[in-house]
Protein backbone atom coordinates (compact mmCIF):
# COMPACT_ATOMS: atom_id res chain seq x y z
CA UNK A 1 0.00 0.00 0.00
CA UNK A 2 1.10 3.52 -0.98
CA UNK A 3 -0.19 6.71 0.43
CA UNK A 4 0.71 9.79 0.09
CA UNK A 5 -0.92 13.00 1.62
CA UNK A 6 0.00 16.38 0.33
CA UNK A 7 -1.64 18.38 2.53
CA UNK A 8 0.67 17.70 5.50
CA UNK A 9 2.67 20.93 6.41
CA UNK A 10 6.19 21.23 8.64
CA UNK A 11 7.21 23.07 11.78
CA UNK A 12 6.65 26.26 12.10
CA UNK A 13 8.38 28.80 14.32
CA UNK A 14 6.75 32.55 14.55
CA UNK A 15 8.54 35.07 16.29
CA UNK A 16 7.10 38.56 17.28
CA UNK A 17 9.92 41.23 17.64
CA UNK A 18 9.20 44.85 19.87
CA UNK A 19 8.82 48.07 17.96
CA UNK A 20 12.64 48.72 18.79
CA UNK A 21 15.28 47.19 20.87
CA UNK A 22 18.81 48.23 22.34
CA UNK A 23 21.55 46.15 20.34
CA UNK A 24 25.38 46.57 20.11
CA UNK A 25 26.75 47.99 16.97
CA UNK A 26 28.69 45.09 16.60
CA UNK A 27 25.84 42.78 15.92
CA UNK A 28 24.10 45.13 13.25
CA UNK A 29 27.60 46.18 11.54
CA UNK A 30 30.78 45.24 9.89
CA UNK A 31 33.85 46.66 10.16
CA UNK A 32 36.20 47.30 6.40
CA UNK A 33 38.07 43.36 6.10
CA UNK A 34 35.96 41.54 8.84
CA UNK A 35 34.43 39.01 6.60
CA UNK A 36 34.16 35.73 5.96
CA UNK A 37 34.79 33.23 3.56
CA UNK A 38 33.34 30.69 1.78
CA UNK A 39 34.63 27.31 1.32
CA UNK A 40 33.76 24.13 -0.58
CA UNK A 41 34.85 20.29 -1.40
CA UNK A 42 33.93 17.47 -2.81
CA UNK A 43 33.59 14.30 -0.29
CA UNK A 44 32.26 11.08 0.22
CA UNK A 45 29.92 9.78 3.10
CA UNK A 46 30.20 6.26 4.22
CA UNK A 47 28.05 3.91 6.61
CA UNK A 48 24.85 4.56 5.48
CA UNK A 49 22.10 1.98 5.51
CA UNK A 50 21.64 1.36 2.06
CA UNK A 51 20.46 4.90 1.24
CA UNK A 52 23.17 5.53 -0.84
CA UNK A 53 23.89 6.42 -4.39
CA UNK A 54 23.34 3.66 -7.13
CA UNK A 55 25.40 2.42 -9.89
CA UNK A 56 24.03 4.49 -12.18
CA UNK A 57 26.40 7.55 -10.25
CA UNK A 58 29.43 7.12 -12.01
CA UNK A 59 31.70 9.78 -10.34
CA UNK A 60 30.41 7.97 -6.80
CA UNK A 61 32.06 4.59 -8.34
CA UNK A 62 34.91 6.11 -9.42
CA UNK A 63 35.73 8.61 -6.31
CA UNK A 64 35.50 5.03 -4.26
CA UNK A 65 37.81 3.36 -7.03
CA UNK A 66 40.23 6.28 -6.29
CA UNK A 67 40.50 6.39 -3.02
CA UNK A 68 41.00 2.50 -2.53
CA UNK A 69 43.98 2.90 -5.23
CA UNK A 70 45.72 5.35 -3.64
CA UNK A 71 45.39 2.89 -0.24
CA UNK A 72 46.68 0.41 -2.54
CA UNK A 73 44.18 -1.71 -3.23
CA UNK A 74 43.26 -2.26 -6.51
CA UNK A 75 39.31 -2.79 -7.27
CA UNK A 76 37.38 -3.01 -10.56
CA UNK A 77 34.67 -0.23 -10.66
CA UNK A 78 32.30 -2.48 -12.96
CA UNK A 79 31.93 -4.93 -9.83
CA UNK A 80 31.63 -2.60 -6.58
CA UNK A 81 28.40 -1.49 -4.87
CA UNK A 82 27.77 1.81 -3.96
CA UNK A 83 24.71 1.45 -1.99
CA UNK A 84 26.11 2.54 1.39
CA UNK A 85 28.21 5.42 0.17
CA UNK A 86 27.00 8.91 -0.84
CA UNK A 87 28.85 11.50 -3.24
CA UNK A 88 28.38 14.95 -1.30
CA UNK A 89 29.55 18.46 -1.71
CA UNK A 90 30.99 20.16 1.97
CA UNK A 91 30.89 23.69 2.28
CA UNK A 92 31.59 25.97 5.40
CA UNK A 93 32.37 29.57 5.93
CA UNK A 94 35.81 30.69 7.30
CA UNK A 95 35.18 33.32 10.09
CA UNK A 96 37.34 36.46 9.68
CA UNK A 97 40.68 36.56 11.84
CA UNK A 98 40.64 32.18 11.91
CA UNK A 99 43.49 30.64 13.13
CA UNK A 100 44.95 27.34 12.41
CA UNK A 101 43.85 24.89 14.99
CA UNK A 102 40.11 26.43 15.20
CA UNK A 103 37.56 24.47 14.32
CA UNK A 104 34.18 25.22 11.68
CA UNK A 105 31.34 24.28 10.93
CA UNK A 106 30.20 22.57 7.72
CA UNK A 107 27.09 21.60 5.57
CA UNK A 108 27.12 18.32 3.79
CA UNK A 109 24.64 17.95 0.40
CA UNK A 110 24.48 15.25 -1.90
CA UNK A 111 25.21 15.17 -5.53
CA UNK A 112 24.10 11.79 -6.27
CA UNK A 113 21.14 9.74 -6.13
CA UNK A 114 21.33 8.89 -2.49
CA UNK A 115 17.89 8.72 -0.25
CA UNK A 116 19.10 9.65 2.72
CA UNK A 117 22.31 10.30 4.60
CA UNK A 118 21.40 9.82 8.38
CA UNK A 119 24.07 7.86 10.07
CA UNK A 120 26.94 8.58 7.52
CA UNK A 121 30.43 9.95 8.45
CA UNK A 122 32.02 11.94 5.77
CA UNK A 123 35.69 11.02 4.66
CA UNK A 124 38.56 13.68 5.28
CA UNK A 125 37.63 16.16 2.75
CA UNK A 126 39.89 19.00 1.93
CA UNK A 127 37.91 22.54 1.78
CA UNK A 128 39.55 25.17 -1.03
CA UNK A 129 38.71 29.09 -1.06
CA UNK A 130 37.94 30.71 -4.48
CA UNK A 131 42.62 30.48 -5.09
CA UNK A 132 42.09 26.94 -4.97
CA UNK A 133 44.36 26.62 -1.86
CA UNK A 134 43.43 23.98 1.09
CA UNK A 135 42.76 26.29 3.96
CA UNK A 136 40.29 23.57 6.06
CA UNK A 137 40.31 19.84 6.41
CA UNK A 138 36.66 18.44 7.06
CA UNK A 139 35.64 15.16 8.63
CA UNK A 140 32.79 13.65 11.01
CA UNK A 141 29.16 12.46 11.53
CA UNK A 142 26.46 13.88 9.69
CA UNK A 143 24.00 15.00 11.88
CA UNK A 144 20.19 15.43 9.42
CA UNK A 145 17.17 17.18 10.90
CA UNK A 146 14.89 15.02 8.62
CA UNK A 147 14.10 11.47 7.62
CA UNK A 148 12.75 9.27 5.62
CA UNK A 149 11.56 5.67 6.29
CA UNK A 150 10.17 3.75 3.10
CA UNK A 151 8.81 -0.22 2.43
CA UNK A 152 7.99 -2.26 -0.43
CA UNK A 153 4.79 -0.37 -0.73
CA UNK A 154 4.99 2.68 1.48
CA UNK A 155 7.23 5.64 1.94
CA UNK A 156 7.50 8.49 4.20
CA UNK A 157 9.93 11.35 4.01
CA UNK A 158 10.07 14.25 6.36
CA UNK A 159 11.95 17.60 5.69
CA UNK A 160 15.70 17.06 3.00
CA UNK A 161 17.10 13.97 5.09
CA UNK A 162 20.03 14.48 1.93
CA UNK A 163 21.32 17.54 3.74
CA UNK A 164 23.06 17.62 6.54
CA UNK A 165 25.54 19.25 9.07
CA UNK A 166 28.92 18.45 10.90
CA UNK A 167 29.31 20.83 14.33
CA UNK A 168 32.87 21.59 14.43
CA UNK A 169 33.10 19.27 11.49
CA UNK A 170 36.15 21.30 10.05
CA UNK A 171 39.35 22.24 11.20
CA UNK A 172 41.50 25.16 10.01
CA UNK A 173 44.38 25.15 8.35
CA UNK A 174 45.52 28.02 6.83
CA UNK A 175 44.84 31.74 8.19
CA UNK A 176 43.37 34.12 5.51
CA UNK A 177 45.72 37.52 5.70
CA UNK A 178 43.53 40.52 6.70
CA UNK A 179 44.67 44.14 5.83
CA UNK A 180 46.43 45.69 8.90
CA UNK A 181 44.80 47.91 11.02
CA UNK A 182 44.38 52.07 10.10
CA UNK A 183 43.47 54.71 11.38
CA UNK A 184 40.38 55.06 9.42
CA UNK A 185 38.67 52.45 9.27
CA UNK A 186 34.88 51.56 7.40
CA UNK A 187 31.91 50.59 9.49
CA UNK A 188 29.45 48.44 7.10
CA UNK A 189 25.71 48.49 8.03
CA UNK A 190 24.40 44.57 7.09
CA UNK A 191 21.17 45.79 6.49
CA UNK A 192 21.39 49.37 4.55
CA UNK A 193 19.36 52.29 6.19
CA UNK A 194 20.35 56.15 5.79
CA UNK A 195 18.10 56.43 9.47
CA UNK A 196 20.38 54.00 10.83
CA UNK A 197 23.34 55.02 9.77
CA UNK A 198 22.94 58.78 10.86
CA UNK A 199 21.57 57.19 14.32
CA UNK A 200 24.77 55.19 14.62
CA UNK A 201 27.16 58.36 13.96
CA UNK A 202 25.03 60.67 16.38
CA UNK A 203 25.26 57.92 18.68
CA UNK A 204 29.02 57.30 18.07
CA UNK A 205 30.22 60.43 18.11
CA UNK A 206 28.30 61.12 21.61
CA UNK A 207 29.88 58.50 23.15
CA UNK A 208 33.74 60.05 21.73
CA UNK A 209 32.74 63.48 22.98
CA UNK A 210 34.16 64.33 19.17
CA UNK A 211 33.10 63.78 15.56
CA UNK A 212 34.99 60.40 14.56
CA UNK A 213 32.00 59.07 12.65
CA UNK A 214 30.62 60.77 9.09
CA UNK A 215 28.40 58.60 7.48
CA UNK A 216 28.88 58.19 3.47
CA UNK A 217 25.84 56.69 2.78
CA UNK A 218 23.35 54.16 3.84
CA UNK A 219 25.84 51.19 4.72
CA UNK A 220 28.76 53.07 4.75
CA UNK A 221 30.53 54.80 8.10
CA UNK A 222 33.81 56.39 8.12
CA UNK A 223 35.98 56.41 11.40
CA UNK A 224 38.53 58.18 12.26
CA UNK A 225 40.67 56.71 15.40
CA UNK A 226 41.28 59.75 18.18
CA UNK A 227 44.90 59.85 18.28
CA UNK A 228 46.50 58.38 20.96
CA UNK A 229 44.17 55.77 20.75
CA UNK A 230 44.84 52.34 19.77
CA UNK A 231 42.76 51.03 17.19
CA UNK A 232 42.06 47.39 18.22
CA UNK A 233 40.89 49.67 21.75
CA UNK A 234 39.04 51.90 19.26
CA UNK A 235 36.89 49.41 17.32
CA UNK A 236 36.23 47.47 20.71
CA UNK A 237 34.18 50.58 22.16
CA UNK A 238 32.77 51.08 19.14
CA UNK A 239 31.08 47.67 18.72
CA UNK A 240 29.78 48.19 22.92
CA UNK A 241 27.61 51.40 21.83
CA UNK A 242 23.99 50.52 22.43
CA UNK A 243 21.57 52.06 20.11
CA UNK A 244 17.65 51.72 20.21
CA UNK A 245 17.22 49.96 16.42
CA UNK A 246 13.47 50.25 15.23
CA UNK A 247 12.14 46.65 14.08
CA UNK A 248 11.60 46.53 10.40
CA UNK A 249 8.44 44.79 9.06
CA UNK A 250 9.72 41.89 7.27
CA UNK A 251 8.81 38.01 6.62
CA UNK A 252 11.34 35.37 6.54
CA UNK A 253 10.40 32.03 5.13
CA UNK A 254 12.62 28.92 4.78
CA UNK A 255 11.22 27.00 1.92
CA UNK A 256 13.49 23.87 2.55
CA UNK A 257 12.84 23.36 6.79
CA UNK A 258 9.11 25.09 6.51
CA UNK A 259 10.00 28.32 9.10
CA UNK A 260 8.44 31.48 9.05
CA UNK A 261 9.76 34.10 10.76
CA UNK A 262 7.09 37.32 11.26
CA UNK A 263 8.34 40.43 12.58
CA UNK A 264 6.11 43.00 14.91
CA UNK A 265 4.99 45.90 12.77
CA UNK A 266 4.09 43.44 10.10
CA UNK A 267 0.27 43.99 8.62
CA UNK A 268 -1.85 43.09 5.91
CA UNK A 269 -4.34 45.06 3.75
CA UNK A 270 -7.92 43.87 3.90
CA UNK A 271 -7.68 40.66 1.64
CA UNK A 272 -9.43 37.46 2.03
CA UNK A 273 -8.18 33.95 1.93
CA UNK A 274 -9.41 30.56 1.29
CA UNK A 275 -7.29 27.70 1.94
CA UNK A 276 -8.49 23.70 0.06
CA UNK A 277 -6.78 20.73 1.62
CA UNK A 278 -6.29 17.86 -1.00
CA UNK A 279 -5.43 14.18 -0.17
CA UNK A 280 -4.61 12.20 -2.94
CA UNK A 281 -4.71 7.83 -1.35
CA UNK A 282 -3.28 4.93 -3.82
CA UNK A 283 -3.93 1.78 -2.48
CA UNK A 284 -1.75 -1.45 -4.59
CA UNK A 285 -3.94 -4.43 -3.67
CA UNK A 286 -2.52 -6.77 -6.09
CA UNK A 287 -5.01 -9.87 -6.57
CA UNK A 288 -3.93 -13.43 -7.54
CA UNK A 289 -5.48 -15.17 -10.14
CA UNK A 290 -5.95 -18.90 -10.32
CA UNK A 291 -5.64 -20.50 -13.95
CA UNK A 292 -8.67 -23.65 -15.04
CA UNK A 293 -7.90 -26.98 -13.10
CA UNK A 294 -6.48 -28.66 -15.58
CA UNK A 295 -5.27 -25.79 -17.58
CA UNK A 296 -2.36 -24.74 -19.19
CA UNK A 297 -2.47 -21.88 -17.74
CA UNK A 298 -0.34 -20.35 -14.84
CA UNK A 299 -0.71 -18.36 -11.39
CA UNK A 300 -0.40 -14.68 -12.33
CA UNK A 301 -0.52 -11.51 -10.16
CA UNK A 302 -2.47 -9.04 -11.54
CA UNK A 303 -2.21 -5.65 -10.03
CA UNK A 304 -5.11 -3.49 -8.98
CA UNK A 305 -4.85 -0.15 -7.74
CA UNK A 306 -7.30 1.62 -5.96
CA UNK A 307 -6.82 6.02 -6.14
CA UNK A 308 -9.23 8.12 -3.95
CA UNK A 309 -8.92 12.13 -4.53
CA UNK A 310 -10.81 13.82 -1.59
CA UNK A 311 -10.62 17.78 -1.41
CA UNK A 312 -11.93 19.64 1.97
CA UNK A 313 -13.90 22.55 1.76
CA UNK A 314 -12.49 25.62 3.93
CA UNK A 315 -14.25 28.34 4.42
CA UNK A 316 -13.03 32.22 3.38
CA UNK A 317 -11.20 33.77 6.18
CA UNK A 318 -11.35 37.80 5.54
CA UNK A 319 -8.22 39.71 6.72
CA UNK A 320 -8.63 43.60 7.55
CA UNK A 321 -5.50 45.65 8.91
CA UNK A 322 -4.29 42.14 10.79
CA UNK A 323 -1.76 42.19 12.61
CA UNK A 324 1.24 39.36 13.75
CA UNK A 325 -1.31 37.50 16.10
CA UNK A 326 -4.57 38.38 13.90
CA UNK A 327 -3.16 36.61 10.76
CA UNK A 328 -2.02 33.53 13.38
CA UNK A 329 -5.35 33.40 14.94
CA UNK A 330 -7.18 33.48 11.51
CA UNK A 331 -4.89 30.80 9.72
CA UNK A 332 -5.51 28.51 12.33
CA UNK A 333 -9.21 28.55 12.68
CA UNK A 334 -9.27 27.30 8.52
CA UNK A 335 -6.56 25.34 9.97
CA UNK A 336 -3.71 26.15 7.41
CA UNK A 337 -0.19 23.89 7.34
CA UNK A 338 2.82 25.51 7.42
CA UNK A 339 2.95 25.06 4.09
CA UNK A 340 0.35 26.57 3.22
CA UNK A 341 0.96 29.58 5.44
CA UNK A 342 4.42 30.32 3.21
CA UNK A 343 1.74 30.29 -0.13
CA UNK A 344 -0.73 32.38 1.47
CA UNK A 345 2.11 34.69 2.25
CA UNK A 346 3.48 34.93 -1.40
CA UNK A 347 -0.15 35.13 -2.43
CA UNK A 348 -0.94 38.14 -0.12
CA UNK A 349 2.59 39.89 -0.95
CA UNK A 350 1.88 38.82 -5.07
CA UNK A 351 -1.33 40.71 -4.12
CA UNK A 352 0.10 43.85 -2.65
CA UNK A 353 -1.27 43.11 0.48
CA UNK A 354 1.33 42.66 2.90
CA UNK A 355 3.07 45.45 4.01
CA UNK A 356 6.34 44.02 4.71
CA UNK A 357 9.23 42.86 2.97
CA UNK A 358 9.02 39.07 2.14
CA UNK A 359 12.34 36.99 2.12
CA UNK A 360 12.36 33.44 0.48
CA UNK A 361 15.55 31.49 2.35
Amino acid sequence: MACKDISKGIALLMVLFSLSFATRIGDIAVFEGNRGNHLVGYGLVVGLRGTGDGKSTLFTVKSIANMLNRMGIVVDPRRMTTKNVAAVMVSAKLPPYAKPGMYIDVEVSSIGDAKSLEGGTLLLTPLRGPDGEVYALAQGQVLISGYEARGRGAQQVKNVPTVGRIPNGAIVEREVHNSSLLMEINLYLESPSFSLAKLIQDRINTDFGTQVAHAIDGSTIKLKVPNGMNPVDFMARVEDIRIDVPSFARVVVDGRSGIVLLGGEVTINPVSVTVGSLVVTVLERPEVVQPPPLSPGQTAIVPRTELKVEEKEKRAIELRGATVSQLVDSLNRIGATPREIISILQAIKAAGALRARLEVL
